[in-house]
């Protein structure tokens, strides 16, 4: 009698968490609708996590809300309030990873004012992650990390295991003290090029202008 045939494995669920809840204290304007390209700066990281096909978008919110909903095109994203999010990073952290699914397997997380990340670093990222590297030796580790070449940098995804953690962080610097914690869980990806810049200051909006004009 022939064996049934097998089963392929199921997918994995991904989600993406973009944090663009910041106050823009330093800039002293909303830096999530700064013009960018064809729209503002927050378009280029929905565009990316649109890119990146993932089960799950969510959009955490909080200074600028209303005007970036009036502004900004958020189809297909789940937006997350967070009305804490003068406390730091890790608060809009912990409002989007309430938010997440039950099933989900991995999350990553995208910088809304980080608008040279692309989806083909995330999805190395997530395979990276599910995999684990080539000198782990125990299946899949809990974090996978850009490693560019001048440091570590964004996007960092997140296995279900780790997802507790992450939500319980305090502060601005809460993930990375995560990384540190838990460096035996974590792997890395080779990515070419330094850390796709931030926005925080005039100056930092003045590079990522020029990295865009550079790339056309």
């Amino acid at each position: 009698m022939p064996s049934p045939p097998e089963r392929p494995a199921p997918a994995h669920r991904t989600a993406g968490l973009i944090l663009a809840a910041g106050a823009s204290r330093r800039l002293g304007r909303p830096k999530q609708l700064l013009p960018y390209g064809h729209g503002v700066l927050l378009d280029a990281a929905l565009a990316a996590a649109r890119d990146c096909g993932f089960d799950q978008t969510v959009l955490a919110l909080g200074g600028a809300a209303g005007e970036v909903q009036r502004t900004v095109d958020t189809t297909g994203c789940e937006i997350v309030l967070n009305p804490d999010f003068g406390a730091g990073c890790s608060s809009s952290i912990a409002a989007g990873i309430a938010a997440l699914r039950p099933d989900t397997d991995a999350v990553v997380l995208l910088l809304g004012d980080q608008p040279g990340v692309r989806a083909d670093t995330v999805r190395p990222l997530l395979e990276l992650v599910f995999a684990g590297g080539p000198d782990t030796g125990q299946g899949a580790p809990g974090i996978a990390v850009c490693r560019y070449d001048d440091g570590v940098g964004h996007p960092l995804a997140f296995t279900r295991r780790m997802l507790p953690e992450l939500g319980a962080l305090h502060g601005d610097k809460g993930v990375w003290k995560l990384l540190e914690q838990r460096a035996g869980d974590v792997v890395e990806l080779r990515v070419s090029g330094p850390v796709p810049p931030d926005v925080d200051t005039e100056e930092d909006y003045r590079r990522v202008l020029a990295g865009l004009e550079g790339a056309l």
